[in-house]
């Protein structure tokens, strides 16, 4: 193996990120929001990047796999999680064996084994980036190849609150907690970055308030195409309910229901498709779900998924199946908005829309923004994923994240909606 592919050495830089206090099923996002930045520098002096999420469980297995790196081949990715199955921190024991909700990405139930593919899918990301600035090559070539030129995302709609509820960042959105300001929110984001498609996090208020913003929407925006996500907080009955309201004008219906027994329900009662991204979020839930027809898109996410070689080998399987295919997302920095780009350029059966929370997001650790054309983003050709770190910005984040006593590091929405109401229980609809 020539030494300039060889792992030098690794860094890891947990950092908050400003967020708006977007409302879900949760809670609402809390001031600032943990991330890890992933650097993995070669003995040839090139360094390549990951993100993944950055609370303390994710660090704690993040360290210890950096530690095993150094003369390691960015090459050798398969090898790569077999080495992350072997650390005491990944198949059992620690805060990463311990199950639970899922607060960081709102995918169902947090293992011990999504906690290990999330963190290991940064450093595969960085193993491909430094392979791809070492040969000249951008992740896609890497990949197979891109099967397209841009790559189409959806406005990702919240109900908010104007401010935080304590200190934090302040913005100029204002609140929307009706379809009025859903319907303004809308008209900003097309508005600014073109966004042809939109998508409401519901799960917030009762079923009848988010199926009027849908329908404002539809108003608003005729033929575009709509998704409505309340994350599971819904009953059959009351996702069959919604499913009939809105079946003139959803593009899908996304986890209205928690688990695939209840999804299969919902599924077999409406013509509306059904999305998830929080019942099919490992390969061993796959056959199931499948099999009794209880998803028609899966919403892959090289994040929990482990890197973008499996998100491509999930899509393979999509397309056997004749199952459809879309992207998920959650608070996220321009490091991860690059790799959803180049793995989403190398997949023939992506026929939905991306999801990105990027817009939202005003502080990033790259130098230069994405930008949005026409609601699409151009694929790099660029060697690796085509981003450079801003090191002046990566390094005020991480002093943020040291300067935090605690509070932050750990994302919990409701922790910070108990805030602002102490008494605030979940909905159930």
């Amino acid at each position: 193996m020539d030494a300039k592919l060889l792992v030098d050495h690794v860094r890891l830089t947990p950092i908050l990120i400003a967020d708006p206090p977007l409302l879900n099923v949760q809670g609402v996002h809390q001031p600032y929001t943990p991330r890890l930045v992933v650097e993995v520098v070669t003995r040839g002096g090139v360094t390549g990047l990951g993100e993944t999420y950055g609370d303390g469980a994710y660090l704690d297995l993040a360290g210890p796999l950096a530690e095993r790196l150094p003369g390691y081949e960015v090459t050798d990715v398969n090898g790569l999680f077999a080495l992350a199955e072997t650390l005491d921190g990944g198949a059992g024991g620690g805060a990463a064996d311990e199950a639970g909700v899922d607060a960081a990405g709102l995918r169902g139930v947090r293992t011990a084994e999504k906690l290990r593919l999330s963190v290991v899918s940064a450093f595969e990301t960085a193993f491909l980036d430094a392979l791809g600035r070492t040969l000249g090559l951008p992740v896609h070539a890497l990949l197979g190849g891109k099967v397209r030129d841009s790559v189409e995302y959806s406005a990702y709609l919240f109900h908010r609150w104007a401010t935080h509820p304590s200190s934090g960042p302040v913005d100029d959105w204002g609140a929307a907690l009706d379809p009025a300001g859903i319907v303004a929110q809308a008209r900003r984001f097309e508005r600014l970055h073109g966004f042809r498609s939109f998508k409401l996090k519901g799960g917030v208020f009762a079923p009848e308030r988010e199926v009027a913003a849908i329908r404002a929407l539809a108003e608003e925006f005729p033929g575009s195409p709509l998704r409505l996500d309340p994350n599971g907080a819904w009953s059959v009955a009351t996702s069959l309910s919604v499913a009939h309201e809105l079946q003139d004008v959803l593009e899908y219906l996304e986890d209205p229901a928690s688990g695939t027994a209840a999804m299969a329900e919902v599924a077999a009662g409406t013509r509306v498709p059904l999305a998830t991204n929080m019942c099919v979020t490992t390969f061993e839930e796959v056959p199931e779900a499948f099999a009794k027809g209880a998803v028609g898109i899966v919403l892959c996410d090289h994040h929990y998924w482990g890197g973008l070689g499996r998100t491509r080998e999930l899509a393979a399987l999509c397309r056997t199946y004749g199952v459809g295919l879309s992207m998920h997302s959650n608070t996220h920095l321009g490091i991860s908005l690059a790799a959803m780009t180049q793995v989403a350029a190398t997949l023939p059966g992506l026929r939905h829309a991306c999801d990105t929370h990027y817009p939202w997001q005003t502080e990033d650790v790259v130098t230069a923004r994405p930008v949005f054309q026409e609601g699409r983003l151009a694929v790099s050709d660029a060697p690796g994923l085509g981003v450079a770190l801003d090191r002046e910005a990566l390094a005020a984040l991480h002093r943020r994240w040291l300067d935090d006593d605690g509070t932050l590091r750990n994302r919990d929405d409701a922790a910070a909606m108990r805030v602002a109401d102490p008494g605030w229980t979940q909905g159930s609809w």
